[in-house]
């Protein structure tokens, strides 16, 4: 359904410092740098981010959240893991089993350095 997220930072060598831990958790190569952006290509879409085009400060979206597919729960806790110690603030609840109207699902929650809230999801069988 996608072909691309962006997002945007106040500082570009964090954030790439931040995702390039965060999604190597994930197997993502690290990013691409093109100017004042970077980008993260897979098989299955684009994640980028970029310092704003028009100058003034970039802000996350309050009750946004960009969630990212896991293969396993570990593999949800290692991205976890890898975000908090690259700069990265956990939130929500501790990452872990929810059930609800779409199933089963690990979850693991954080926010960027920029406040961006992001979320590991393994749904489980």
């Amino acid at each position: 359904m996608f072909s691309h997220i962006m997002i945007g930072t106040n500082d570009l060598q964090k954030a790439k410092s931040f995702y390039d831990s965060l999604l190597g958790a994930l197997g993502v190569p690290p990013a691409r740098v093109d100017g004042h952006r970077i980008f993260y290509m897979t098989p299955t879409g684009v994640f980028s981010v970029s310092e704003p085009i028009n100058g003034e400060p970039a802000t996350f979206a309050n009750g946004g959240t960009i969630g990212f597919a896991c293969d396993s729960a570990e593999q949800a806790d290692a991205w976890h893991a890898a975000g908090v110690a690259s700069g990265g603030t956990t939130c929500e609840e501790p990452p872990g089993v929810r059930a609800g109207g779409m199933g089963k699902m690990y979850l693991a929650y954080l926010r960027d350095p920029d406040g961006n809230k992001l979320c590991a999801l393994h749904r489980m069988g």
